[in-house]
């Protein structure tokens, strides 16, 4: 009966919309409903659908009291030029409040590139920080505590060198792999299906990366072995929805590879963990959050058999949105940054990255960076968002909201499995002409003004060029490839060279873990590039198809 005079008095409420709507139109692009209400969420049960904080299916959060004893950790991405800048940034992070690093690589790192390679040429530097062999990680990390610092690294093809190599600097000061925290990206998938700094060929990338999962989880068991990323697929274009599906349809492949390299589910799961995009809509935001962890949640157990709390928990890092910010009027960016950070918080992120107000011109300035650091500073301490656990729970938009992104997450994931798989879905182009016909969507929306983007295509201003931007030294590159010379000159060479062909070895061989062979490597100071150039010598390249 109750729900029968709803329904009356809604009917009764559109016909007085509707008149409304003859006066003043409503605005293009609304694609929800105008109000929702229980006839929305008709058939929940709170106990299947959201039980306690810290209880299966997780949607209210992974821990039960979430941010009222421990903030999330406020991890500011950042690297640029040389080891010796990127560690200044560093320090100056942790002493303002930084919780975590992030690092980031240059374009001749994250491909498996030495500094001096002709490949290299022009990018050493550029988007992140150069790294040739242990001798520059060493001056990364030099005077921060590596067993007190919890370390995230944005590196994915030559994920195993990167973390020999955090492995090796640990073991100099002092500090055992077991006390290690942190995460390796390590996700190869999104790198073939949206950004495009692979190596390798799926088979041995795959290899690569259920032996990482085994390695550490007998000798670096605090470390999260994959950051399976969904920021970068909403950064290629993609939808909240597909983000979160064509994510954990990676994890899906991740797990399934672990399982058929012997391993058991409870043994790795608890280590995966995510990495999601802050986007605009703050509320959609929420509800991608929420709908994720119990879409995971729901396919280790029922899936995959798992059994422990640990392994069915969706924890996440999240960055706020590159794409969104704009080059035009950059201090919106700010705004903007604060809305995406509130989103993440209400979603109930386990760490976050703030983007910088000038990054659609430059890397950002310190001064850039501190305010985004203040910005999750503000959100945490004074805006009241992390003083209640989902706060924003049983409210009929959002619990409807995370109904319908989980239900269409689960269609896409339900078709990459009649495809085989994600793999086989990237091999045939599927994801990739998806998330391209969203971009294309969105693009055309803008360009339409169907939606609006403050400063681009409406309230525009005549405005002069940002002053101050940093610009990194295009000397950058010849100084490292000298300092790379010198640490070759002075390494015993007879070591590096055994080194190097017994991880040639090992890679012929499957059954080898390649782990301890990468490591021997890194402590004689091998390169980066001469390893990577040993694994491309037995597993070859990866030729890209295009897409139509």
């Amino acid at each position: 009966m109750a729900n029968e005079s709803l329904k009356a008095k809604l009917e009764a409420y559109e016909e007085t919309v509707a008149k409304m709507y003859a006066k003043h139109p409503e605005r293009p692009n609304m694609k929800h409903n105008k109000v929702y209400t229980p006839l929305d969420i008709e058939g929940f049960d709170y106990e299947r659908d959201l039980a306690l904080p810290g209880s299966y299916p997780y949607t209210r959060g992974v821990q039960p009291t979430m941010y009222r004893g421990r903030l999330w950790t406020m991890r500011m991405y950042a690297g640029f030029a040389t080891a010796e800048e990127s560690n200044q940034r560093y320090r100056y992070l942790i002493e303002n409040g930084a919780t975590g690093l992030s690092c980031a690589f240059d374009l001749p790192t994250q491909i498996g590139y030495d500094s001096d390679d002709p490949m290299s040429a022009g990018e050493v530097g550029k988007v992140g920080v150069a790294i040739d062999t242990l001798a520059d990680m060493e001056i990364l990390f030099d005077q921060i505590d590596l067993g007190k610092v919890s370390t995230s690294m944005t590196i994915n093809a030559p994920a195993s060198v990167l973390l020999a190599m955090y492995i090796a600097v640990a073991e100099k000061q002092g500090v055992s792999a077991d006390q290690l925290r942190g995460t390796i990206q390590n996700d190869i998938l999104k790198e073939y299906a949206a950004r495009g700094t692979y190596i390798f060929p799926p088979k041995p990338s795959m290899r690569l990366i259920t032996n990482i999962f085994e390695y550490c989880s007998q000798n670096v068991p605090k470390w999260n072995t994959i950051s399976i990323s969904g920021y970068h697929i909403r950064e290629a274009g993609s939808t909240a929805a597909q983000e979160i599906a064509f994510t954990i349809a990676d994890g899906i492949a991740y797990i399934e590879a672990a399982l058929k390299a012997g391993m058991e589910i409870d043994e790795f799961a608890g280590r995966l963990s995510f990495f999601w995009n802050a986007h605009n809509n703050v509320l959609e935001e929420v509800a991608k959050f929420r709908a994720s962890r119990r879409l995971w949640a729901r396919i280790l157990k029922d899936r995959f058999g798992a059994k422990k709390d640990k392994s069915m928990k969706l924890r996440v890092h999240t960055q706020t949105a590159g794409s969104m910010l704009t080059a035009q009027q950059v201090d919106n960016n700010i705004v903007r940054v604060a809305l995406q950070t509130a989103a993440a918080v209400l979603g109930g992120t386990q760490s976050l990255h703030t983007n910088s107000r000038d990054e659609a011109l430059a890397l950002p300035t310190t001064e850039s960076v501190q305010i985004a650091l203040r910005t999750q500073q503000i959100v945490a301490y004074e805006s009241g968002l992390a003083d209640v656990v989902d706060p924003l729970g049983g409210s009929y938009y959002v619990e409807a909201l995370t109904n319908a992104i989980e239900k269409e997450a689960e269609d896409y994931i339900r078709k990459i499995d009649e495809m085989g798989g994600a793999v086989v879905a990237i091999e045939k182009g599927y994801i990739q002409k998806e998330i391209q016909e969203s971009a294309y969507r969105w693009q055309m929306e803008v360009e339409s003004g169907d939606r609006i983007i403050v400063g681009v295509n409406k309230f525009q201003v005549e405005e002069k060029p940002v002053e101050g931007l940093l610009k990194v030294d295009t000397s950058v590159g010849e100084l490292q490839a000298k300092k790379l010379a010198k640490v070759k000159a002075g390494r015993d060479q007879e070591a590096v060279k055994a080194t190097l062909e017994a991880l040639r070895k090992g890679a012929e061989d499957e059954s080898v873990n390649l782990m301890p062979l990468i490591l021997d490597c890194v402590r004689t100071y091998a390169s980066l590039g001469e390893i990577c150039n040993v694994l491309r010598g037995v597993f070859g390249e990866y030729q890209a198809h295009a897409t139509v």
